[in-house]
């Protein structure tokens, strides 16, 4: 069975190897890179966490008999709380097209609904075209803003959005 869970200081290794296991997986997908999070002290790791601590951001961890098959991180965005922002999104391919990405921006969802945001937006890479249509499925829709990929200039992520309500 999987279970959603908040991201804490205590799960904090498998976060650690959660997150540096999607950087493998699917590099494109994150503004940051393996190299660098594989070199992070331990003390970046647990401010990570503290930020994801539920106040103004939050971390979920999926979890099947101990083992994480997926993560998602929200944040709000400074100066606008009626906007929360889905990052790091990822689902292990042992997990993938079982619910476990659903249940994962649900939870944020509820999250950022619980603190009194409006709307949930995201950037995904133009050319992950699964992840596109997850997120349509999802009822998110682009927003028609665009911007270069942190880590990849020729490389067009588009933003996407839905309610929240």
């Amino acid at each position: 069975m999987i279970v959603i869970a908040p991201i804490t200081l205590e799960n904090l290794p498998t976060f650690k190897q959660t997150r540096l296991r999607a950087l493998q997986d699917t590099p494109s997908a994150f503004g940051s890179t393996y190299e660098r999070e594989s070199q992070m002290a331990e003390e970046e790791w647990q401010a990570r966490v503290e930020r994801w601590s539920g106040k103004s951001g939050i971390g979920f961890l999926a979890l099947e008999d101990g083992v994480a098959g997926g993560i998602a991180g929200c944040l709000l965005h400074p100066g606008n709380p009626s906007r929360a922002h889905l990052i790091s999104m990822w689902t292990a391919p042992s997990h993938r097209q079982r619910g476990v990405g659903r249940m994962l921006v649900d939870s944020v969802a509820a999250w950022a609904l619980s603190r009194g945001a409006a709307v949930l937006d995201l950037f995904v890479v133009a050319n992950n075209d699964p992840a596109l249509r997850f997120y349509e499925h999802l009822g998110f829709i682009r927003t028609g803003r665009t911007q270069p990929h942190p880590n990849d200039p020729a490389l067009i992520e588009y933003e996407m959005a839905r309610p929240l309500n």
